[in-house]
């Protein structure tokens, strides 16, 4: 009988294991039973044929890794590139990296806006992290290990460049951009030498948004800077993205020009060419102009700025960083409205609208000067040194103390208007703002930035005045509460701040209300009082002694010669026609006003010349000479001086430093009186005036009376081009601006 075959084990047993999928812990027991049913007999090993284990090997004890040394209080450690550093709480990767001194590039992050992450370019690898993350966004943790510069960090750099360069036309040689692009500069460090993208690049229509800015939308990388900057600090949300994708654009929803006084702060803040200065447009290249550094006396702030010229002309103005006065922003009234330095300016002396030169201009004032009745008064552009050259001249050469400097209308007193200001920085640290008569939108736009913080820290704002649109929410109070101890706004505030605007300057018990307003600012180590001053030229003449002009004005006939040191609104050229004595002007411009006197005599405008100025807030700043006067205009104290030497009593200083040496600059501090109410309030009037108009100087620029013709209206004011002779409403004319459409 034959044998059968006997059963082959393996072939059987491997299928069935191969087909049971289950945990490693069960396979032992898979197995068995899986041979047991193919009737395997598995012979036991025996006892003597195991071999015996062999004895461990001794080894080494395992090295331990010594614990980092903890953390200051507040901070964590973290690695930077295998440096031990310690970060603080709460901040992100970018700022330890940066405290580190690594540099990281970013385009959308910026220290003053809210954290976006669109732009991917700050991307960095942590150990532990599957992929590179974000670093403007990402928190520290305790024992990061953040490599900026391995392999994976520098490869995720070059791909998100080469992203944001996908659909950005080729245009840098005619990008006004050029020379100061962020795009471009890290493009060349971080980006790289070629592009895997050959397919068409996509374009945007250019939006026009106004006077002000230049859009080139296909040059957006959307890094949603300037709508952020729109939204969180100028306060108007008319500047934002629609679609998706590719299809997303940066605009305005409407075709409308921007309603915001900052809106030229998204031209610095676009880290691209698509928002330029429109003014500015094709006029130089950043290398061929040179920095001077400079204080905008257009603003009671006294904003830090550079002044760019070429070739002794002022070509832009930008902002300068200075954290406790305008953090890096300027209004754009001071920004685009240094055309008005090349227009319609005094060149030389006038006698009755006749040009002759400074011998004869001294010829004929000399005689007129001997024994008269001299008044002067001085406008609010002018600095420091113009004010104290004019009070010696006066006091010392003429003999006169008839010199004034605050505005005929206001009704405050010296002491009312220099009693100390609270510092810009301490008022982050307020709980309560009284806002009385005040637009700070108008009067002072940078000013109004900083309430905006305080608005979104709910901190309680309210307004004694007409109603105003101020960008935050403001609760309304009448005047009477201001005298009222139990309904007073701030009566439970222990930092208050209390803000004088332009309508209790006007008002008939103008120095009733400032007495109680100073009273209910005021705490234990505390003083929340402050004015706001329209420009920076006008507290100098305050702090040296000057009075108030209607001590002046209301003495005309009593008065032979009269001197005008720059231009003012309370005096009409009306008024200067019927003036029978001889008429002085002292300015930059020939203004109406300055037509209207019998002799004028140029002088340097504030880019033209060394200047000190007093902010809102009592801070001295010196502003240094950028350029020169045009033709023969002369500075202000100079005229003083060679005049006083041809009246044979000449003033002790021949040099600026020599000025400045005995000019002494100190607010005086003035106590506060008793607080009388009134037996009855007259209401306080609404603030209202032509921002971008408010005074001479802008008056003189194409570019502000365009932006003017814009403010509270949707209609896109054209160009201007030509410039403006003289001052008032007129209409510059102007030509339609080329509608320029974006590259491929």
């Amino acid at each position: 009988m034959p044998k059968k075959p006997a059963p082959k084990a393996t072939k059987k047993a491997k299928p069935v294991q191969a087909k049971l999928k289950v945990p490693v812990r069960r396979k032992t027991a898979v197995v068995e039973t899986a041979v047991a049913r193919a009737g395997i007999k598995v012979s036991a090993v025996p006892p003597q044929a195991t071999a015996a284990p062999k004895p461990a090997a001794p080894t080494a004890p395992a090295a331990t890794i010594p614990a980092l040394p903890p953390a200051p209080e507040g901070f964590v450690n973290v690695f930077v590139d295998g440096v031990l550093r310690h970060a603080k709480k709460g901040s992100t990767i970018m700022q330890a990296c940066t405290d580190a001194g690594k540099e990281i590039p970013h385009f959308c992050y910026h220290d003053r806006l809210s954290i976006a992450g669109n732009c991917r370019m700050c991307l960095v690898e942590i150990e532990g992290m599957p992929k590179p993350v974000a670093s403007c966004h990402w928190p520290v943790g305790e024992g990061n290990k953040i490599r900026t510069d391995s392999k994976l960090t520098i490869e995720a750099r070059k791909g998100t460049m080469e992203m944001l360069l996908i659909n950005h036309p080729l245009d840098c040689p005619i990008c006004d951009q050029g020379g100061e692009c962020d795009l471009q500069d890290q493009a060349v460090a971080y980006g790289a030498d070629r592009s895997h993208y050959h397919e068409f690049k996509r374009a945007v229509d250019d939006k026009d948004i106004g006077a002000k800015i230049k859009t080139v939308m296909t040059r957006c990388i959307h890094c949603t800077r300037c709508i952020r900057f729109a939204t969180e600090v100028a306060g108007v949300e008319e500047f934002g993205a629609t679609g998706r994708g590719e299809n997303m654009q940066v605009g305005t929803y409407v075709e409308a020009a921007l309603q915001s006084e900052l809106a030229g702060n998204m031209i610095d803040l676009c880290p691209v060419g698509a928002l330029t200065s429109k003014p500015y447009a094709y006029t130089a290249r950043p290398w061929e102009v040179v920095n001077t550094e400079a204080i905008d006396i257009l603003d009671g702030v006294g904003s830090n700025i550079y002044v760019q010229h070429r070739a002794g002309q002022v070509m832009r103005l930008l902002p300068r960083e200075a954290d406790a006065i305008n953090e890096e922003w300027m209004t754009d009234a001071a920004r685009f409205s240094y055309d008005a330095l090349h227009t319609n300016r005094l060149a030389t002396p006038l006698h009755n609208g006749k040009a002759i030169g400074w011998p004869e201009a001294f010829k004929l004032l000399v005689p007129e000067l001997n024994g008269a009745r001299v008044a002067g008064l001085i406008g609010n552009l002018q600095g420091a040194e113009d004010a104290y050259a004019m009070r010696e001249f006066f006091t010392n050469v003429l003999g006169s103390k008839a010199y004034a400097g605050t505005p005929a209308n206001w009704n405050l007193t010296d002491a009312a208007l220099l009693r100390g200001y609270t510092p810009f920085k301490q008022f982050e640290q307020a709980d309560a703002v009284l806002l009385i008569g005040a637009n700070p939108k108008l009067e002072s736009p940078l000013l109004n930035a900083r309430l905006r913080k305080l608005a979104k820290k709910r901190i309680p704002i309210t307004l004694i005045g007409a109603p105003a649109d101020l960008t935050y929410k403001v609760q309304n109070a009448n005047l009477e509460s201001l005298f009222d101890t139990k309904t007073n706004p701030l009566a439970n505030a222990q930092r208050p701040l209390v803000i004088l605007g332009a309508a209790v300057q006007q008002h008939l018990q103008a120095q009733h209300i400032a007495e109680a307003a100073f009273a209910a600012a005021q705490r234990p180590n505390w003083n929340g009082y402050n004015f706001l001053t329209p420009t920076g030229g006008t507290l100098a003449p305050l702090a040296l002694g000057f009075g108030n002009a209607d001590s002046i004005l209301s003495k005309l006939d009593k008065t032979d010669v009269l001197f005008i040191h720059g231009d003012r609104d309370d005096v009409t050229p009306a008024q200067l026609k019927k003036f029978k004595g001889t008429s002085i002007y002292l300015g930059t411009h020939s203004t109406p006003l300055a037509q209207a006197c019998t002799l004028q005599l140029p002088t340097a405008a504030w880019a033209e010349k060394s200047f000190t100025s007093l902010n809102m807030q009592g801070t001295a700043q010196t502003s240094n000479q950028a350029v020169t006067p045009p033709h023969n205009a002369k500075e202000d104290w100079k005229i003083y001086r060679a005049l006083s030497e041809q009246l044979g009593k000449t003033l002790p200083f021949d040099t600026l430093t020599q000025l400045r040496s005995a000019m002494k600059l100190e607010l005086p501090t003035h106590k506060a009186a008793k607080v009388a109410r009134p037996a009855k309030l007259a209401p306080l009037a609404a603030v209202q005036f032509p921002y971008y108009l408010q005074n001479a100087y802008l008056r003189q620029s194409p570019t502000m009376h365009a932006c003017q013709a814009e403010q509270g209206t949707a209609k896109i004011s054209p160009s201007p081009r030509a410039p403006v002779t003289g001052m008032g409403p007129q209409k510059p004319k102007s030509q339609p601006a080329a509608n320029q459409k974006g590259m491929m």
